[in-house]
């Protein structure tokens, strides 16, 4: 065997760097992760289940600083998607309230919760420092009566 350093450094000197990037791993990631947001996207938006009283009447002009306050059939109060107890209510309220004093509110009552409550809520509504306050219902059905 001879050795020649001459020619191994030829060979390393005219070696092409070949800098490709392979998209096929990119591609597969960004295809399963499209599929699972395609998935949960529709679980995330299920809120609570309300059966809200039907009214006539206009809808409120809308208002992109609302918060919407929840009463289920269990007497239960809801911001938004969570839960919150009756004792922490006025200290959450105040939060909200203290970092945008344009706020409003929206109660969605359910048609079985307690009249109680809603009133309850009311009040807690006042003492936290909320005077914009709305009560959200569906539409009445066209040329159906109801009782």
């Amino acid at each position: 065997m001879s050795f020649t350093p001459n020619s191994s450094r030829r060979s390393q000197r005219y070696r092409k760097v070949k800098s490709e990037m392979n998209l096929t791993p990119l591609i597969d990631v960004m295809l399963v992760l499209l599929i699972i947001f395609m998935v949960a996207a529709p679980l995330m938006t299920t809120g609570i289940s309300l059966d809200l009283p039907r009214v006539g009447g206009k809808n409120m002009t809308g208002n992109d600083t609302s918060v919407n306050i929840s009463v289920d059939r269990d007497g239960y109060y809801y911001i938004g998607d969570s839960e919150i107890p009756d004792g922490e209510m006025v200290e959450k309220l105040k939060a909200i309230l203290g970092a945008n004093n344009e706020l409003t509110v929206t109660i969605s009552g359910d048609t079985e919760a307690n009249y109680g409550r809603v009133i309850g809520l009311m009040a807690i509504l006042k003492e936290a420092g909320f005077e914009k306050v709305g009560l959200k219902t569906e539409a009445k059905p066209l040329g159906k009566k109801t009782k």
